[in-house]
Formats: C-alpha cells, sequence, structure tokens
C-alpha cells in the first residue's frame, strides 16, 4: 500500500508531531504533503526518510490548491490519501474524489464550540460536513470525539475511534535525566516543580497556573510550548511577582532545541493542564507515562477510560468556572505528600503509539477493501 498524509501545516503542534511519531509505525509507504508552513515537523520528518512537499498555498480560500493537489496524487498512484487538520481535510477530500483515490480523514481537534482553537460558525461546519461525505471514513482521535461527530450528523458507521499515541519508552523517568535537567533549566535540586505543555493561548488557561503557582512561594514552574499569549503570560508572572520561579522554554522537539519534551518532564513533580476543553490531550498522557501525578480540567484520555485505569490524576472544575482557588489547593497538597514517582497506569499501554497504528492499519484496510498489512511488510520511502 502507498499512502499520502496531507496536512495543514507542519509547524509544531500536536497533530503534526502525531503524524511524525505515527509514520515511524505504520507498515506501508507513506510521502506527506503540507498545504503551507513546512516547519520543524517537515524537517523532522525529512530526517526520519519521509519525502514531503509544500503545495504552497496562499490563503484558505486558494481554490487552485485543489487541482493542483489532485494532479499530485494522480502522479503519486497512490492506493489512499490520509488527510489531517481541517483546511487540509476539506480541500484534501476534494482533492482525491477528483483524483479517484480513496480517502480518510482525521478529526484530531474537535470540541464542542471550536475547531483547532477557531470558533465553530455555521459555515464552518456545513463546509465540514458536505465534504466529509467523500470520505471513505473519518476517524476520530477519542470516543469524546467520536461522540461530537455523531452529535453533527456524520453517520456512526463511518467514523471509527484510532486514539493518539505515545512512544512509552521515550518518557520512562530516569533520575539522572531529571538531574541535568534541572540544572540545565536553573532549578533547585529540591524545589517542588509544577509544569505545563502546549501551545500559548487563551484556551490552554496557562494564566490560571501561573497564578497558583505565583500563590504558593515554594513552588516552582515550567512551561512548554510558545505562541500568542507568550508575551502577557510573561507580563502576568511579573506582575504578580513570581517571574524569578517561572521559566518559560519555548517550543521542545524543534530541531537545535533542548531541552525535549521527555527530560522536561522528567525534572517535574506534578503536571497540569487546565485546558478549558481538549479533544483528546496528548501532553497528560505523556506526563503518565513519565510516572507524574497530573491534575488536570478536561481531558478525554482520561475521561473515557475507567477510573481504575487512571490513578495518580486529579480533576478540577472545567467550563466557564475559574478553576484557580481549586488548582492552587491541588498543588498545596502535592507539596505537602512530597516529591513521588509513580508507576505508569494501565492507561499508558492503552495509548502506545504500536497499538494506534495497528488500528489504523484496520482503518486503511476496510477504506481500499484489502488485508491488512503486517509489520513485516512495511516498506519505507
Amino acid at each position: 500500500m502507498r499512502a499520502l498524509h496531507v496536512i495543514t501545516g507542519l509547524g509544531v503542534g500536536g497533530a503534526e508531531q502525531q503524524l511524525r511519531l505515527l509514520l515511524r509505525h505504520l507498515p506501508v509507504r507513506c510521502d506527506v504533503v503540507t498545504l503551507t508552513n513546512p516547519g520543524a515537523v517537515a524537517e523532522g520528518l525529512r530526517a526520519d526518510g519521509v519525502r514531503v512537499r509544500d503545495l504552497g498555498m496562499r490563503s484558505n480560500r486558494d481554490l487552485g490548491a485543489v487541482p493542483r493537489l489532485a494532479r499530485l496524487i494522480r502522479g503519486g498512484s497512490y492506493d489512499l490519501v490520509h488527510t489531517h487538520l481541517y483546511r487540509a481535510c476539506v480541500y484534501g477530500r476534494i482533492a482525491a474524489r477528483l483524483a479517484g483515490t480513496t480517502v480518510v480523514s482525521t478529526e484530531h481537534s474537535l470540541g464542542r464550540a471550536e475547531i483547532e482553537g477557531r470558533p465553530l460558525t455555521r459555515g464552518t461546519r456545513e463546509l465540514y460536513l458536505r465534504t466529509e461525505r467523500l470520505g471513505a471514513a473519518t476517524v476520530a482521535v477519542s470516543d469524546t470525539v467520536a461522540g461530537r461527530l455523531r452529535a453533527w450528523g456524520v453517520p456512526a458507521a463511518r467514523i471509527h475511534t484510532v486514539p493518539n499515541g505515545i512512544d512509552v519508552e521515550a518518557f520512562r523517568f530516569d533520575a539522572e535525566r531529571r538531574r541535568s535537567t534541572r540544572a540545565l533549566l536553573g532549578l533547585p535540586g529540591s524545589a517542588f516543580v509544577v509544569g505545563g505543555v502546549g501551545r500559548l493561548v487563551p484556551g490552554k488557561r496557562f494564566d490560571v497556573l501561573i497564578r497558583a503557582v505565583a500563590a504558593l512561594p515554594g513552588a516552582w514552574l515550567v512551561l512548554a510550548g510558545d505562541g500568542p499569549e507568550g508575551g502577557p503570560l510573561r507580563a502576568l508572572a511579573a506582575r504578580l511577582g513570581a517571574a524569578d520561579r517561572v521559566r518559560f522554554l519555548g517550543e521542545c522537539g524543534a530541531p537545535g532545541t533542548a531541552p525535549g519534551v521527555p527530560e522536561v518532564l522528567s525534572a517535574l513533580d506534578t503536571f497540569v493542564s487546565a485546558s478549558r476543553e481538549e479533544s483528546f490531550g496528548l501532553a497528560v498522557v505523556e506526563a503518565l507515562a513519565a510516572g507524574l501525578p497530573v491534575v488536570y480540567a478536561a481531558c478525554p484520555a482520561i475521561e473515557d477510560l475507567p477510573a481504575a485505569r487512571v490513578p495518580g490524576t486529579t480533576r478540577i472544575g472545567s467550563g466557564a468556572q475559574d478553576p484557580t482557588g481549586e488548582l492552587t489547593a491541588a498543588l498545596r497538597r502535592r507539596m505537602e505528600d512530597g516529591p513521588r514517582r509513580l508507576p505508569p497506569p494501565p492507561a499508558v499501554d492503552h495509548y502506545d503509539i504500536r497499538l494506534s497504528s495497528r488500528r489504523l492499519m484496520d482503518v486503511y484496510a476496510r477504506a481500499v477493501g484489502t488485508a491488512p498489512v503486517t509489520p513485516t511488510e512495511r516498506a519505507h520511502p
């Protein structure tokens, strides 16, 4: 089988990083096309040996991108097109239909009222649904997202849940890595360190995390990620008198940057995700794999599983409610308990990237009407 993955952009982001990890484990030959922004993840994919092309889309209404993409699909003789993120799903489904190629789409970031961090409008939803019918299947990254798709009107028979996955071993706790990372970041060896990972955007509510840590004089905070809220968040930390206890790391995992997310997690004592809404919550699963206690506001990766499979997690108020006080109290309790590392819970194995790869191959096989490809048949570009 030969597949083409089409994605809106390849800057550092959850869906983009997930695509790169997935391609390391899919037993098929895969190429990638990005509609725009061939950023750090494009470089990483090329380093992995994946062929990446930039379609050069100039704007959301660059309709010429459709025939360009259709020609590329036909020229590559692909058995399957797999699209990721809203714009790529819309344009990619149309182009694949024009090229006469089967298309599967993954819905990474559908919230109740937002998609990819932007408000959902009637027009956005209508365009999505009209083009969704052109595909053979729609993949949801969590049962929560699958439910939202059904509520939109996507037929249940067309929806397949394939959870995001992680490389479990990459996040395994290592005491020496903890010491070296703390030294690199200028964190006291005995300090209580809280952390968060993600784009610095309003929906992630990193301001709540800064306020909670500022109210706990003995706590330090590490934020890994970048985005438009970076300046305001730094200003908030300074205004609260906590700037010297907050480390803003920028993007982790981009070429030439250090430390990476596994190293950051090794340096922490507690992980927090205060996001108002998530479609999966990949950073939370990574934190659990690192043996960290987790405090979260919304995380389908946890909420979709029985509580017994996710010990060590604490949920705080979500939605419109401001959870600052609740988070502060939860972190104070963690501080009083002292530093501790937990064994990775059963949920971590459930989200192993190898399982996600096998589940996706079952979707591919059904879409194109062939027998599943086995891992021994893997072909590299």
